[in-house]
């Protein structure tokens, strides 16, 4: 039998299990989904997870059941391209006649002192599980920074407001205003929210060094009683230990048909993948579906077709009542782009996109 392996069962990887059951896979080849979990984490929703408003069963999604799929659990410690063999910890080796990275991303620390040590993140369940738990020890009116005012930061906040209407909130940025990459006019309704339910942005920070009970911008104290740390992702370090074309950002740089130009055994899909979007579960779907449907094309001896990747938009929730989005130039603010994250996560726990 011929190992098909898909590490990571995020959004991409299940993505391409998906599309791959729906058409016909030959009899010579077994598909191996290896994961550290026996479920897909719902990433997207981590923020909620964190600020205690959902439970982890809430955003545990069960791995699709076929007797084309088996399935292995393990800690990927690295991958040999020429030998094409995944490495684990604990465990023998597993060879591969195709694989598949999508192993997703961890947090950038940007070589600040002190940072990865004294951070909560939420970037895997079980460190988001001690996110949780250390907000939850935070006392009444205690002092929670959030360093990162991008989409993960804005949401983050959002919900520990909801959850913790007695805590101090603050965002601390490096630019002029949260949600920097999206338009002005989304980050005006975004900071007014705030404004409203007393969580503080602050802009032009520099995050200098972080300590166990402050964080410094650049000589200034800040005392603090826990700091979120969401100021940056990059590949996992099995991804960033390939000795293959990265981007600027760490990402591996493929070709047309997201394999890596030097081993075109191999795809690579999400978080690691350079691709001409910012890292989101939804890129990571569509991105999944396009590799799916460019093995189809292989296996069945044609020459593949891809399509440019396009996403359908943004959306983000402040809290569980309001929210904003952005579908191409347009925006949208208030209690609709909410309820249409809420179906999105509906149709995502049903394994429907």
């Amino acid at each position: 039998m011929k190992n098909f392996v898909i590490l990571g069962g995020g959004y991409g990887g299940l993505t391409i299990i998906k599309e791959l059951l729906e058409g016909k896979i030959p009899s010579d080849t077994q598909i191996i989904l290896v994961d550290r979990s026996p479920f897909q984490g719902l990433k997207t929703e981590y923020y909620a997870l964190a600020a205690g408003t959902v439970s982890d069963y809430d955003l545990r999604i069960q791995f699709p059941v076929s007797d084309k799929v088996t399935y292995r659990y393990g800690e990927v410690t690295s991958i040999d391209l020429e030998q094409r063999q995944i490495e684990f910890e604990g465990q023998d080796p597993l060879v591969y006649d195709k694989l598949v990275i999508g192993l997703g991303c961890t947090d950038r620390f940007h070589n600040t002192p002190g940072a990865e040590d004294y951070s909560c993140t939420i970037q895997s369940f079980s460190k988001t599980r001690e996110t949780y738990l250390r907000l939850n020890e935070v006392k009444a009116y205690g002092n929670v920074h959030i360093v990162g005012g991008g989409l993960s930061g804005v949401e983050i906040a959002a919900e520990l407001r909801e959850s913790r209407p007695d805590l101090n909130i603050s965002i601390l940025d490096r630019g002029e205003r949260v949600l920097s990459a999206f338009p002005q006019r989304l980050s005006v309704y975004v900071h007014e929210w705030f404004n409203e339910h007393q969580v503080e942005t602050r802009g032009h920070i520099a995050i200098s060094r972080v300590e166990p009970n402050a964080i410094y911008n650049r000589d200034e104290q800040i005392l603090t009683d826990a700091v979120v740390w969401t100021a940056g992702i990059q590949p996992v370090k099995v991804v960033q230990d390939l000795d293959v074309t990265k981007d600027p950002q760490g990402r591996v740089v493929l070709n047309e048909y997201y394999q890596i130009p030097e081993y075109t055994d191999v795809y690579v899909v999400g978080d690691c993948a350079s691709v001409p979007y910012a890292p989101s579960g939804q890129a990571a779907e569509v991105q999944g579906e396009q590799i799916a449907h460019i093995q189809h094309a292989l296996w069945k001896g044609e020459k593949p077709n891809p399509h440019p990747l396009k996403l359908r938009g943004t959306l983000g929730a402040l809290g569980k009542k309001s929210g904003f989005g952005l579908m191409g130039k347009t925006s949208m603010m208030g209690r609709v782009p909410r309820i249409l994250k809420s179906g999105v996560l509906w149709m995502s726990k049903r394994h429907l996109g």
